[in-house]
């Protein structure tokens, strides 16, 4: 497994996860990715990891870097896992909202929050209406169910957005 870190070019054309979720922004809080990444090293999990924080574990000062690092890396990712332990205020998860709704018809998620998560209901709502399927509810389940799409859908060819009119919905991807 390789991780990928935002201060590091992005690998592009491998099978790839992409750690979607809050990123802390206090050095008090620990980022959940420290244990994603384990569970996927333990997994055996042989693609790419695309973690969007430092190698150090701080999160990119630079704005607008950052948000291209991470759209380029979405875009090449196999498949985005979005994990959202949302907390408010400490991990408030604004961006990963948006990041959702932009990302759900694209065939490619995988969502999951835990029970005690902060305002989710929406986010619950669309994937239960899009993938017909509930959210889950642990870390290593969503991570299994991450690898298990992430080896259905890999191809070496796929590296672009696709427009959203010829999104597919991830039930018809598993057929």
């Amino acid at each position: 497994m390789i991780i990928n870190y935002s201060d590091q070019e992005i690998i592009k054309g491998k099978k790839s996860i992409f750690l979607a979720g809050p990123t802390p922004r206090a050095d008090k809080d620990a980022s959940w990715r420290t244990e994603a990444c384990q569970i996927l090293e333990q997994m055996g999990f042989d693609g790419v990891v695309y973690v969007p924080e430092y190698s150090t574990w701080k999160p990119k000062e630079d704005y607008v870097d950052q948000a291209m690092w991470e759209r380029i890396a979405l875009t090449n990712a196999t498949v985005i896992s979005f994990w959202v332990p949302r907390k408010l205020p400490e991990m408030s998860a604004f961006t990963t909202n948006v990041e959702f709704g932009y990302w759900l018809h694209s065939g490619k998620v995988i969502y999951g929050r835990p029970n005690n998560a902060s305002k989710i209901k929406y986010l619950d709502w669309l994937y239960r209406l899009d993938y017909d399927q509930n959210p889950y509810e642990n870390l290593q389940p969503l991570l299994e169910a991450s690898v298990e799409l992430v080896n259905n859908l890999y191809d070496e060819q796929i590296s672009e957005i696709i427009p959203l009119g010829e999104r597919k919905m991830i039930k018809k991807l598993r057929k």
